[in-house]
This record gives C-alpha cells, structure tokens and sequence, in this order.
C-alpha cells in the first residue's frame, strides 16, 4: 500500500509542478489553486509513505517519477518539444525507479545500527 500512496504522491507533484509553470508567478488563481493542492497532497503521500518505504529510496522515486510524468505531460501537452533523447532519458529514469523497488530495502541488523551501547561503561 505504501508503494501506491507514494506513486499517487508523485502523480500529484507532476500535478503541482505542472500547474505552477501555469500560475504566473502564483498570480493566476485557478492555477495557483490547483498547485496548492497538489502540493499538499504529494506532501502528505510522501510523508505517509516514508513510514514504510527508506526515505532515500522514496525520495528518488517520488521525485523521478514527478520528473518523468512533468516532463511526459509537457510534451504530449505541446508545452515542450519532443526529442528521442528525452525520451531516452525519461526511460532511463524509470528503468531507475523500477530498479529502486525491486532492491530489497530491509533495515540495518542492530549491529550496524549507531547507537551509544558501544561505547565504554565507566563503572569498573
């Protein structure tokens, strides 16, 4: 469930991003409006998902995933141009992604953990 909130999250920062290079500057209010939003619910995905998933790795995914669909919609949108070495570079990012979720991401063993038992007890 954490993988799909964190996914929803990232459709919503492709969202937020999207509409702030529409608002102007945040002076257009439905696109300010619409950012606002995204930006709240990509934030709260986020946050709820790093419960589950290693902040490192939900990050990356959340924001490459965000990147890839910004870019992807600028283009299908007509906002930007197409090229095959964006393509190229948006494939690989979401080769980057897929990888990132199949890398088991199992906590560090306590004795990897730092901590202070291992330091020295002053009682002789």
């Amino acid at each position: 469930m954490a993988w799909v909130v964190l996914l929803l999250s990232a459709v919503c920062e492709a969202v937020w991003a999207t509409a702030l290079g529409q608002s102007a500057g945040l002076t257009a209010p439905v696109p300010t409006a619409v950012f606002a939003v995204g930006l709240t619910l990509s934030m709260f995905g986020l946050g709820w998902a790093v419960k589950q998933i290693p902040i490192g790795t939900a990050y990356a995914v959340w924001v490459g995933v965000g990147a890839a669909l910004t870019v992807t919609w600028a283009i299908v949108s007509g906002a930007e141009a197409f090229s095959i070495g964006k393509v190229v570079f948006i494939a690989g990012i979401v080769v980057a992604v897929v990888g990132l979720k199949l890398v088991p991401h199992t906590p560090p063993r306590a004795a990897e953990r730092p901590d202070d038992s291992a330091a020295p007890s002053a009682q002789p």
